[in-house]
Parts: structure tokens; sequence; C-alpha cells
């Protein structure tokens, strides 16, 4: 299973999740909300874990902590994921709108100039304004867009552009979500759960739940379980081969 966007830090008991996860050999990023989150959630990774840890400062903290741009900017040579970033056009937070974009702009600099990174990005209610920035920035990564929740037209600019789609079974519940998982290019999704924030049957949902999305997309693709668990695969082996990790992802890494 692949799990590409939870926040294992988030947990209360974190180890015994990450201890569950390497119990069933599964593939995670852990996405980090602040760039000082970033040394703690390395620490959760064992040896010879399939979990990779992402850098990242959230768009929803960008008004909070953009002071941690300085530190972000330390830790970005260790990071070869970087997540959660980029905007949030939600009501709640268009007071704070320039310093989204101030934050999230110096992400992607930082990216380019470090030759790309694996993006894990948030763009709900600005996904147009997302995609004009990974325009301004061409170099800065392979954006994986988190929980797409934009227009059809949204999703034919950014398919263009070359962004992938992380799709959780939280996602997969509303009808208008389920039609853009289904126009999406089937090589360029994978799997996510954005737990523990995201609700599987009432709770938190697991890293283990991604599962469920697996299951999902059998049923819109048409799918048998099996082959899309091979497509899903082939698909993380595809996107991580471009990156300097690429063996030790898909191996467990040797001590």
């Amino acid at each position: 299973m692949i799990d590409f966007h939870a926040h294992l830090d988030l947990y209360p008991d974190p180890l015994s999740v990450v201890r569950e996860i390497s119990s069933r050999g599964m593939y995670v990023l852990s996405v980090t909300t602040t760039p000082s989150a970033w040394k703690g959630t390395s620490a959760l990774i064992q040896l010879g874990s399939r979990v990779r840890p992402a850098l990242g400062l959230h768009p929803e903290l960008a008004h909070l902590r953009s002071g941690e741009l300085a530190l972000f900017d330390e830790y970005l040579p260790q990071a070869m994921y970087v997540g959660e970033v980029g905007l949030d056009g939600g009501p709640e937070y268009k007071q704070h709108w320039q310093a989204q974009l101030a934050v999230f702009d110096h992400i992607l600099r930082a990216c380019k100039a470090a030759d790309g990174r694996t993006l894990s990005i948030h763009s709900r209610r600005a996904t147009s304004a997302v995609l004009d920035r990974l325009e301004a920035f061409q170099g800065a990564g392979t954006p994986i867009l988190h929980w797409f929740s934009g227009s059809r037209r949204e999703l034919e600019r950014a398919v263009a552009l070359g962004c992938w789609f992380s799709v959780g079974p939280a996602m997969l519940v509303a009808e208008k979500a389920r039609g853009l998982v289904r126009a999406m290019p089937k090589e360029r999704v994978l799997t996510e759960t954005d737990g523990p924030f995201a609700q599987v049957d009432g709770e938190s949902a697991k890293p283990w739940d991604a599962g469920r999305a697996t299951a999902g997309l059998a049923e819109l693709w048409n799918m048998p379980q099996p082959d899309v668990d091979m497509l899903l695969h082939a698909n993380l082996r595809a996107l991580v081969t471009a990156s300097r990790e690429a063996v030790q992802i898909l191996e467990p890494a040797s001590s």
C-alpha cells in the first residue's frame, strides 16, 4: 500500500503508527506543516522503513510561521520531498493571502534553485492560483496535487502542466471528486489518506486506510483491485526514479 500524504507526527502515538506501517511494508510520505517539525518527523523514520519525511510549511500557517523560512532553507538540502505546501483560498484565510503567496513563492524559488523536489501541494479553493505559481516557477520539481478539488478545466490545465494527484478514501465519497478522479491520467495517480485530519468511518484515517482508496479506484476505473495496486506501485517507481532517492524509497534502507 501507498500513502503519499499523511501527517505521522500529528497522531497521538506516532511511533506505534510508524511501527504498524513498517510491519505492513507500506510506502508512506510523512508531510509536515512547519519547518520546525522536520527534525522530529525525520526522527520517526526508522532504519529499514519505507517511510520518508517531507519538509513543509502549510498555507494555513503561512502568516504565523513565515519566520521559519530560514529553517526551510537550512533543511532543504536534506529533504528530497517537500510538503505540505501551497495555497488555501478558504474565506477564513483570505486576509492572509499575501503572506501565503510570499511563502509559497519562496518555497518554489528555493526548490527550483535546488534542482527541483517532489512537492505535495495543498490547493483548496486556490487551484488556479497554485497553477499560476507552478507556471511562474517551472523547474521547482514534480507537483503532486493532494486532495484535488478544482474544476474540470483546472484539472485539464494541471495535467498539461505535468501535475500528479494523490487521492484518499475521504475524497472518493463526493460524486464531484469521483468524476475528477475518473478524468485523471491513471499513470499520475497515487493514494493518500491525509490522516489524522481526514475521517474514515467517523475516525481519523490511518495510513493503512489507503487500501480503501485503492479499492475505490478499482471501482471507478473498472479494474481488478490487484491490477490497480500494481499500477499504483508502478506509478510510484516512475515518480521516484527521477529523484536522487529512487533506490532508497523502493528498497528498505540498509544499515
